[in-house]
């Protein structure tokens, strides 16, 4: 057995069967500087305690899987240098030699399934690559959503992938993929790609009620909910199109492979768009934590 090290405000939540959304780590460690990740995280946990969740901040710390973090744990974590960005393939490596690493999409849904939590808020979900046909270059984030039973909150996947081949390998590996109040399916920092989602549903209460039924008929797997970003705060994709094809450009110009493409590619877009690519990432982070929030607490109204 793997020794979990519950935060006291999510050990709380257990013993009362109050809802609880996951969060990821690497928000944290590799998705912003200090001290502005800190900001960000704690306004993301208390958006789903004010939408009447409880957040389950994701972790090893020191080879301990650690389900929600203390604030003192969140601070050590936000400035800790040499953390490791880990997903399934590296997961227990990480815990069984002792090191420290922050939860991507798919170690996250790991850690939650296995502390019971059915429920997880993240930014976007990782794909298939452009030029996947030719590198193989696919996240495994895709095989998780078709393994592990956890409903995942994304504004869709992020608009660097290939959307449309990344929905035909959802579709193949039997995930929902639901969009939240709309036909199209999101596209990231764009409310909508020129792609129509599968699944529509309008209300937290169809998505719960969808994924208890998933559960009684034992089917494997999650539900990907695709919650577009506010109008308010997206970049329109007809902006973002161009930015991303540079981006994309310089990537392949400057030999960017493996898992130094996403990073190399959003930052060239957060340079690109002047910062307004972050800023919106942060909104939809909110957004989908908030829409988390309320699928977790209809899961426990629904019993």
């Amino acid at each position: 057995m793997i020794d979990i090290q519950y935060s006291a405000e999510v050990r709380a939540a257990k013993d009362a069967g109050r809802p609880i959304v996951a969060l990821e780590s690497t928000i944290i460690t590799h998705g912003m500087p200090y001290p502005q990740n800190i900001e960000v995280a704690a306004q993301v946990e208390q958006d789903i305690r004010d939408a009447g969740a409880v957040p389950a901040t994701m972790a090893v710390i020191e080879g301990k899987l650690h389900v929600g973090l203390e604030p003192d744990q969140l601070q050590w974590l936000g400035q800790a240098q040499g953390v490791a960005k880990i997903s399934r393939a590296d997961m227990a490596a990480c815990i069984s030699t002792g090191e420290t690493g922050a939860t991507t999409v798919a170690a996250t849904m790991i850690a939650a399934h296995y502390a019971g939590i059915e429920v997880f808020a993240t930014g976007g979900i990782g794909g298939v690559h452009q030029g996947a046909e030719t590198t193989f270059d696919i996240s495994a984030d895709l095989h998780e959503l078709g393994h592990t039973p956890v409903t995942v909150v994304a504004a869709g996947a992020k608009a660097i992938l290939d959307l449309a081949k990344t929905l035909e390998v959802l579709e193949t590996l039997g995930v929902p993929v639901i969009a939240h109040g709309q036909d199209a399916f999101p596209a990231f920092w764009s409310a909508k790609s020129p792609y129509a989602a599968p699944l529509r549903m309008d209300t937290p209460e169809a998505i719960a009620k969808a994924h208890a039924t998933r559960r009684a008929l034992g089917l494997p797997g999650g539900q990907l909910v695709a919650n577009p970003i506010p109008i308010a705060d997206q970049i329109p994709a007809e902006i973002l199109a161009p930015i991303i094809a540079e981006a994309q450009a310089d990537a392949d110009a400057h030999r960017i492979t493996g898992k130094d493409v996403t990073p190399y590619l959003l930052q060239r877009i957060f340079e690109m768009t002047e910062g307004r690519s972050l800023t919106a990432n942060i909104a939809l982070v909110r957004n989908n934590a908030r829409l988390a929030a309320a699928i977790a607490r209809a899961l426990v109204e629904q019993g």
